[in-house]
């Protein structure tokens, strides 16, 4: 590897991977399995895919363990597709993924509010009833829970977002972080109800991996980490709950037989602080994943806070040119 780009490592993130075209929900976030293996076979015409236990052990060892021009696959909360659709492509191809699923969503059946939120998303057109009905919903509410007026929101909720429209990014911000947690609670729910489905655990067992699933993908050599237990904001949280959050997301991994001297945490929405910096220390985290949009300076960055790029930034055309992501990285 050259001095130049000695300690840069490209971690490339990646959330639904799936035929939408085909499936019940095509209007969902995600990236298309034919544009996976395509995007794929670009990142091994100019990448070399490594290992999270070589990342640790370059970062923790200062040796040049890694692959010239290395780039790490991360797939994050843990969905069946990652089983189905995206481990036999990485088995066949000798290569290793990394799997942060929430513990909550696979242990207890139960759909993540941030699922929840896509899946409503994905069963309206016309985001503005959703919008319409948050605020018929707060009306009920504001005698039992401090909330505020529509102009109070409107005003107050930024709606700069690199992929969502302004409607889809206000409705995230709303029920994501900004409402109070029991308000969010009850309207999503209630959305969810409405146009999705009644029956939340069948749903879950469907857009989750299962305990077997991922103990599976294991044994077979791709990396499984922590994505929290509850997935929440984790900056917005006090220490007492974000050690909680750590504590029982580390339960789930020594149930999955994950070794842990070598974790890893993937922050739910890239959120962190300095409190959950320091917890994560204290509890021997060995590399952090946010998603800070750059490619990770092994050198400069705090190993807690490695920068990311999302499936968006590279080409989903294996011979496409390379781009200016792939030629700030690669040696030439």
């Amino acid at each position: 590897m050259s001095m130049k780009n000695r300690w840069r490592l490209t971690i490339v993130m990646y959330h639904f991977v799936r035929a939408l075209e085909q499936s019940r929900y095509p209007e969902i976030k995600g990236l298309r399995l034919h544009d996976f293996k395509e995007q794929l076979g670009y990142i091994k015409k100019h990448y070399n895919v490594v290992r999270m236990e070589d990342v640790i052990a370059t970062i923790y060892s200062s040796e040049d363990i890694l692959q010239s021009n290395p780039l790490l696959l991360t797939f994050d909360d843990g969905y069946i597709d990652h089983f189905a659709n995206v481990f036999p492509i990485l088995d066949e191809a000798g290569i290793q993924g990394s799997f942060f699923p929430p513990a909550k969503a696979i242990l207890e059946n139960q759909v993540l509010d941030v699922n929840k939120i896509h899946f409503i998303l994905a069963s309206v057109k016309d985001k503005s009833g959703i919008i319409d009905f948050l605020f018929s919903m707060l009306d009920e509410l504001k005698d039992e829970y401090p909330v505020h007026n529509r102009e109070y929101y409107i005003a107050k909720v930024p709606i700069v977002s690199r992929y969502d429209s302004n409607e889809v990014t206000f409705i995230k911000a709303m029920l994501q972080r900004e409402l109070p947690e029991g308000v969010r609670k009850i309207i999503i729910d209630r959305l969810f109800t409405r146009y999705v489905t009644e029956d939340e655990k069948s749903f879950s067992r469907e857009l989750y991996m299962s305990i077997d699933q991922i103990k599976c993908m294991s044994r077979n050599g791709m990396y499984i980490g922590s994505h929290g237990y509850d997935h929440y904001w984790l900056n917005t949280l006090t220490r007492e709950k974000q050690e909680r959050e750590i504590d029982l997301s580390l339960e789930f991994l020594d149930q999955l037989c994950c070794k842990l001297d070598k974790w890893v945490m993937c922050y739910p929405y890239g959120a962190y602080n300095d409190s959950l910096l320091s917890l994560l220390k204290n509890k021997g985290c060995k590399l952090g994943l946010s998603v800070n949009v750059g490619i990770a300076d092994l050198d400069i960055e705090d190993p807690l806070t490695l920068s990311r790029l999302d499936t968006n930034d590279l080409p989903k055309q294996r011979n496409a040119m390379p781009n200016e992501w792939t030629l700030q990285a690669i040696d030439r």
